[in-house]
């Protein structure tokens, strides 16, 4: 498939109804449940469309060789993009990182990207201030109309930039609020079915938690618990009259750190993520079109509304799984699992990663594995490397924390 099919199919699905995902194929609707099922029974996929797909894109190597987990990790540099909260921990005085990730590689894509940088720094030992700009990059376009004619070419593109602020609240407790922007120039100035599409913009807001909690013992240890509710805010319009829900989500995050001695660091953690945005229903007679929902009442309706009832609440929950291995504070080895319903997209992946660190500056690399065979399922990072440059700039208050 060509770079502008995937672009405008993409884009074909943003803009219909959330109903788009209505029965089709040979999903058909059980008279006596009103759900829709396959010919033997199981039930019809899923998945929820959002907007601006590209924020829910993990934009560093390190928590994307560890399944892409991170709401719990060690306050860094990119912490802004997981849980803003983890930067009233952090040991050093500032830290900036740069990440490069190629897009959709594996299909012989060169020229789409995302990316990333971020960086924060300490305004005492209770406060921190954070920034990041994400900019995705789909290449040179050419447009074309239903008959294949050209209608000339463009370089669609979307950015986000974000501003945190984090602080403790207690000994191991604190908190982390930022705001983003957001804009999304997918087909300035074209038309789909007579329709003239327009850059879309919003705003969002993130809030998050951590409590750190320590261990006494031989070893020196923490368990991390992190909360992260991010991207809360407006829906975003790229055509007259309508407008669409962004990938608004909650995430809960777990991570044990221990230190088994001055040379010997292990940290394991686990991600569960849920978007806040409502399922697509399966008939319109079953309640209004979501997409008329209100923002608010969007969120609270999203763990309720699934045409499966609990068992689909439950699907929809995404799951990361990592491990991070470090000696002497220099060398790093990092894997993750990630996995997705079958029902809700099917995502399924193996990660793999390692770090390396000299004085001031480090460098995490991360490598995907899907487990799907099909291009339908597996990842667009799928056998793609992609790396983060780091800079972290003080001295540490103690023994560096993963």
């Amino acid at each position: 498939m060509r770079k502008e099919q995937l672009l405008l199919f993409s884009f074909f699905l943003i803009i219909q109804s959330p109903l788009w995902a209505q029965v089709a194929g040979d999903c058909q609707i059980n008279p006596e449940t009103g759900l829709a099922q396959l010919p033997d029974g199981s039930p019809c996929p899923n998945a929820i469309p959002t907007a601006v797909p590209f924020l829910g894109i993990t934009p560093d190597a390190r928590s994307g060789a560890m399944g892409d987990a991170g709401i719990a990790l060690s306050g860094d540099a990119n912490a802004i993009a997981y849980n803003i909260s983890r930067l009233a921990f952090a040991e050093k005085d500032a830290g900036l990182s740069l990440t490069y990730t190629p897009w959709l590689k594996n299909i012989g894509l060169d020229d789409v990207f995302l990316g990333y940088v971020s960086g924060y720094t300490k305004i005492d030992e209770l406060q921190a201030v954070t920034g990041s700009l994400r900019y995705f990059s789909l290449g040179e376009i050419n447009y074309t109309d239903a008959n294949g004619n050209s209608q000339g070419f463009g370089n669609p593109n979307e950015f986000v930039l974000q501003l945190g602020y984090a602080r403790k609240l207690g000994e191991n407790f604190s908190m982390g609020v930022g705001g983003k922007l957001i804009y999304s120039n997918l087909a300035a100035d074209q038309f789909v079915n007579g329709t003239e599409i327009q850059p879309g913009i919003a705003g969002a807001a993130d809030i998050s938690f951590l409590y750190k909690v320590p261990f006494e013992g031989y070893y020196d240890q923490n368990f991390n618990i992190g909360l992260s509710l991010r991207n809360l805010g407006s829906k975003i319009s790229y055509v007259q009259d309508r407008s669409f829900y962004i990938p608004a989500s909650i995430g809960l995050g777990l991570a044990y750190e221990v230190a088994f001695d001055d040379y010997n660091e292990l940290t394991l953690t686990a991600d569960l993520n849920k978007l806040l945005v409502p399922a697509p229903q399966i008939d319109t007679a079953l309640g209004r079109e979501y997409s008329t929902l209100p923002v608010f009442e969007s969120w609270i309706k999203s763990f309720s509304d699934g045409p499966g009832g609990a068992s689909e609440e439950f699907r929809e929950i995404t799951y990361s799984v990592g491990a991070e291995y470090w000696y002497a504070d220099q060398f790093a080895v990092r894997a993750g699992y990630f996995y997705e319903s079958p029902l809700k997209g099917n995502r399924k992946y193996l990660t793999l990663g390692m770090g390396i660190k000299y004085n001031i500056v480090g460098i995490n690399f991360s490598y995907l594995i899907s487990t799907q065979n099909t291009l339908q399922a597996s990842s667009p990072l799928d056998k793609t490397l992609r790396f983060s440059l780091l800079f972290d700039f003080g001295e540490a208050s103690g023994r560096r924390r993963l």
